[in-house]
């Protein structure tokens, strides 16, 4: 029995994190790491200099169902939206290495913001994976939220079912969207840390 090319799809690139070690990167409350990062306009981003405004972070991959799910039913774009409205710095980053699934160059992650009606304020283009590294990455998406005070206060999963259907949307917890709209109203964080889930981020081997 053939095997329908999605779900194929969807079976390579599941990474569903069953418990995600908080030791593996950056931790709550403590300074979240700094970078240097380089935009897909070919603008040099430095988190610290962004410090005193609300950071997100989200890594995407446009060919991961999860990362489809979440641009096709236009989620991801308004909370893009939204976090800006709030005064805060929307970075999304992409991690695939060259030659590994979802990697792009400035061209293509340009094209891809067009096409998907995407808001980041910018995509940073990180293939040789050190910033992913960096906050131990995992998923497409795998979001995490900064403090003004450059404290991290959200790392995790962008909402609470791990699925690619957007009809699970409504009935999901908003983990990301709570944790920004807490920061922006300088309350604490309702789940700091939960589960990423997604298509695992496609570092060099």
């Amino acid at each position: 029995m053939s095997i329908p090319p999605r779900l194929l799809i969807t079976a390579l690139c599941l990474a569903v994190i069953p418990t995600f070690a908080a030791a593996m990167g950056p931790q709550i409350g403590q300074s979240a790491p700094d970078f240097t990062g380089t935009g897909s306009n070919g603008e040099t981003v430095h988190l610290a200099d962004l410090k005193g405004k609300m950071v997100v972070l989200e890594w995407t991959n446009d060919e991961c169902p999860y990362v489809g799910k979440w641009y096709r039913s236009g989620a991801m774009q308004q909370l893009q939206r939204d976090a800006s409205a709030l005064g805060g710095v929307w970075l999304t980053v992409v991690s695939s290495a060259p030659g590994e699934h979802g990697y792009v160059d400035a061209a293509k992650a340009n094209e891809d913001t067009v096409s998907r009606n995407a808001a980041p304020t910018h995509v940073l283009l990180d293939p040789t994976g050190e910033i992913g590294h960096l906050y131990g990455a995992v998923t497409t998406p795998h979001m995490f939220v900064i403090k003004p005070d450059g404290t991290l206060a959200y790392m995790g999963g962008a909402d609470s079912i791990a699925s690619t259907r957007t009809e699970d949307m409504q009935k999901a917890e908003p983990y990301a969207r709570e944790a920004i709209q807490a920061v922006a109203a300088g309350k604490p964080v309702p789940h700091p840390v939960t589960r990423p889930y997604g298509c695992s981020v496609k570092y060099s081997s």
